[in-house]
């Protein structure tokens, strides 16, 4: 069986931890943010007592003196009792005090440690408690070039493997009924309201997107082919971009008046046509709602 593995993310305040240890997440690192260092060795005896988790990584914040010196006798402690039963990481997150000042800056905070002293003081404290860490680490990552997305790949590259990075980014292809409202989180929306719509057929009415007679229905109809390949051509160009920007996830919402017939048969042939090269996952929002909607007006028309 594989060793488990345990990642300390550590390093500067400023320097992107909390984007560091967000990546590890993605990666399907069990995780935790601002750990109390004497909480590590009850945290890893969890860990190791759960079969299912074999990866966790834990951010360290440190704010105070004695978080300092806890953390430099735990990780010690930790290091004398592995006898190789694990493997163990300290991960230091550092950028130069340049940088770190302008990034405080901008975003208009104030360094935890920088008390009535200001910005560049509070750094160089942090840094001198951190020497001893900053030593004992498995690797330094300096984020004085990297963007937010730039970090964050660099994570997926050299801590996950290549079935992890694919398991980063994934595909979400929904259908809606805009009578109820656009998706909030949809990245990209398509609206195919302008084909004819199966509603208006008596036999179709009660049927959705993803029957037999629905579905040809929608196909059959005019420049609804040429639409769809136009739009998946499109779509298809730009997932790889859209991963490799950093995106997590990308959410593409087909759009009818109720959400139960065009729109769906829309979102099933795209997801259909993905799943070959991405993580898809198909949702319909709405394609119950009107039927629910029915039910509910006839059981308050009967209660009446």
């Amino acid at each position: 069986m594989a060793k488990k593995e345990l990642v300390i993310v550590t390093g500067m305040s400023g320097s992107g931890k909390t984007v560091a240890i967000q990546a590890f997440e993605d990666l399907g690192y069990f995780t935790v943010q601002n750990l109390p260092p004497a909480m590590l060795p009850k945290f890893w005896q969890m860990i190791s007592d759960e079969d299912n988790i074999q990866r966790a990584a834990v951010m360290i914040d440190l704010r105070s003196q004695s978080f300092f010196d806890d953390l430099d006798d735990e990780i010690k402690k930790m290091s004398a009792d592995n006898n190789d039963y694990y493997d163990l990481k300290i991960v230091y997150i550092d950028a130069t005090d340049e940088e770190l000042v302008a990034r405080y800056k901008e975003t208009r905070r104030s360094h935890p440690l920088s008390g009535d002293k200001g910005t560049l003081y509070g750094i160089q404290t942090e840094r001198h408690r951190l020497t001893e860490i900053h030593d004992m680490a498995s690797e330094v990552i300096h984020t004085d070039d990297f963007a937010t997305r730039q970090l964050r790949n660099y994570i997926l590259e050299h801590f996950g493997s290549d079935e992890d990075r694919e398991g980063t980014f994934a595909v979400q292809v929904m259908s809606f009924g805009f009578k109820y409202g656009v998706p909030v989180d949809a990245d990209l929306l398509i609206d195919v309201r302008f084909l004819k719509n199966p509603y208006y057929i008596t036999a179709l009415r009660e049927q959705t997107g993803l029957d037999k007679e629905v579905w040809d229905y929608v196909w059959s109809s005019e420049d609804a082919e040429e639409f769809y390949q136009r739009e998946s051509s499109l779509i298809k160009w730009l997932l790889p971009k859209y991963k490799a920007e950093g995106k997590s996830t990308l959410t593409i919402a087909f759009g009818c008046t109720g959400g139960q017939h065009r729109s769906v048969a829309f979102a099933h042939r795209l997801s259909q046509d993905l799943a070959n090269d991405w993580k898809v996952n198909e949702y319909h929002r709405d394609i119950n709602r009107r039927k629910e909607s029915s039910n509910r007006s006839w059981q308050k028309n009967l209660r009446l």
